[in-house]
């Protein structure tokens, strides 16, 4: 006998930019209804991994304060994002979806198809920074790889 799920988990990833708290507003406005019951918003942040090694390149040890200092500035920075994204969800009255906050560390592609499956998303919302085609060549495109490797339907919301 299979199971139906009962609740309906959308996952958006935000990050600082602009385009990931308007995709957050769009959620809200076009998936995420008044009338809407059993609706759990997952937001998910991704810290980037620190591109510290232990040493730099004249080959001088990075001392415990710089990494120490670096991972709090991550804290922070993942804490700043979440903050921006609740106030977008109070400011758009949520208050019938329950929300759950998830901050990851990593290559923000893989986190996030990684999360979709552990987390059973049912959908993933995300924004776009609309590189041009050779920033897009040299630094890849997350949306791009999500959409074709994320376990779930994938809504891309570009940034007008």
């Amino acid at each position: 006998m299979v199971m139906e799920k009962t609740e309906k988990k959308i996952m958006v990833a935000v990050d600082e930019s602009q385009e990931s708290m308007y995709a957050l507003s769009w959620c809200l406005s076009n998936l995420v209804s008044d009338n809407v019951n059993n609706v759990k918003l997952v937001l998910l942040y991704v810290k980037p991994s620190p591109s510290v090694h232990s040493l730099d390149a004249p080959g001088h040890i990075f001392s415990s304060d710089v990494i120490s200092n670096l991972e709090k500035y991550g804290k922070d920075l993942a804490s700043s994002v979440m903050e921006r994204a609740g106030a977008i969800c109070r400011k758009l009255n949520t208050t019938n979806i329950s929300m759950e906050r998830v901050v990851g560390s990593g290559d923000a592609k893989d986190v996030i198809c990684s999360a979709v499956k552990k987390l059973e998303a049912d959908t993933l919302v995300m924004g776009t920074h609309s590189y041009g085609f050779f920033k897009r060549a040299l630094l890849g495109s997350v949306s791009d790889y999500c959409a074709k490797h994320a376990k779930c339907p994938v809504v891309i919301v570009k940034y007008p």
